[in-house]
């Protein structure tokens, strides 16, 4: 029967009605709205995922993304890979962990044709992802994400804040870093105006955590640039001033940047041609859909969710004709 599959207990209008109401509510409402069980839902997901997957067009893609998440305490992680085409941003692999064996599944899976037509990927400065991507598709150019360098640097200031927030404490000196965190670490244009007067206060201080803000929001600059070759030399003097600045953690990230100067720079020589922000957008996704579908357990179960809700995969039709 067309409505039918197998010796399954759902019709498939049952299990595609079960999938779209899945993708707005959780799964674990989906069953108690529509007096189902929990396994029905995830089935119905499953099948139309599964189908999507058999269908779907894997040509024209010549710009990935690579990341990793975190999906349950102990050191979880997932691998994601994503199209970043400015034509097409979809999710297209799942892995279990974030190793060099879980990049080498992925090109595997992918592919040696589809490999050789990759001209851009992007991803963070993770090792066993540099590796990998180093040696299976050395054509592409490697643009380190943006973001990533961003939230290294974010991390330092917050490492030099608290260490310095302790040592004042200590010493019985004005607590003036108390309530500052948001002030060092967020834009100046997503401050609230209390953070601004916090901010503005902080700044009269000769400490080092203003002056690793202020590092930080040197190196905002670099982005600004056109050329490769000017934005090397901005480097080049970012790191040599942080290195004079004798802040410990900014020092690591002026090491960070020298060692992978040549993949940031590429960022430059790619400029247009991919979104890199694309990639965190997604990863915000990943967090709000597996936060959403309770009940997740297995990697399996997992990866079925976040190929339904970014995968943009097709549903089988509902029209049937009968001959």
């Amino acid at each position: 029967m067309p409505w039918a599959r197998g010796k399954s207990h759902s019709t498939i209008p049952h299990m595609l009605f079960l999938s779209e109401w899945a993708r707005v509510l959780s799964w674990q409402e989906v069953s108690r709205r529509f007096k189902t069980h929990w396994n029905k839902v995830y089935e119905a997901v499953k099948y139309v995922v599964e189908w999507g997957l058999e269908q779907r067009d894997m040509t024209g893609i010549t710009a990935i993304g690579v990341d990793e998440t975190s999906v349950r305490k102990g050191h979880k992680h997932l691998t994601l890979v994503y199209q970043i085409n400015e034509h097409c941003k979809r999710l297209i692999w799942v892995g279990e962990g974030r190793d060099v064996r879980t990049m080498v599944r992925f090109f595997h899976d992918f592919g040696v044709q589809r490999r050789k037509q990759i001209r851009y990927v992007c991803s963070d400065m993770w090792k066993p992802y540099l590796k990998v991507i180093k040696k299976r598709i050395p054509q592409a150019i490697h643009i380190l994400d943006r973001f990533h360098i961003m939230q290294k640097i974010n991390k330092s200031i917050d490492e030099v804040r608290a260490a310095e927030y302790r040592e004042l404490k200590t010493h019985g000196q004005e607590p003036v870093l108390k309530h500052s965190r948001w002030c060092l670490l967020k834009r100046k244009e997503n401050l609230t105006e209390k953070q601004e007067a916090k901010l503005k206060d902080l700044l009269r201080y000769n400490i080092k955590s203003v002056k690793a803000y202020l590092l930080k929001e040197g190196f905002q600059g670099l982005w600004e640039y056109v050329s490769p070759s000017w934005a090397g030399k901005f480097i080049d003097r970012w790191t040599k001033q942080v290195m004079y600045s004798k802040i410990e953690p900014m020092k690591k990230i002026a090491k960070m940047v020298r060692n992978h100067k040549p993949l940031i720079l590429n960022w430059f020589r790619a400029k247009g041609a991919v979104s890199t922000g694309v990639v965190e957008g997604m990863n915000n996704r990943i967090k709000v859909t597996v936060k959403k579908s309770y009940g997740l357990r297995t990697f399996k179960v997992m990866q079925i969710a976040l190929y339904h809700e970014l995968g943009k995969l097709s549903v089988p039709d509902l029209t049937h004709r009968f001959f």
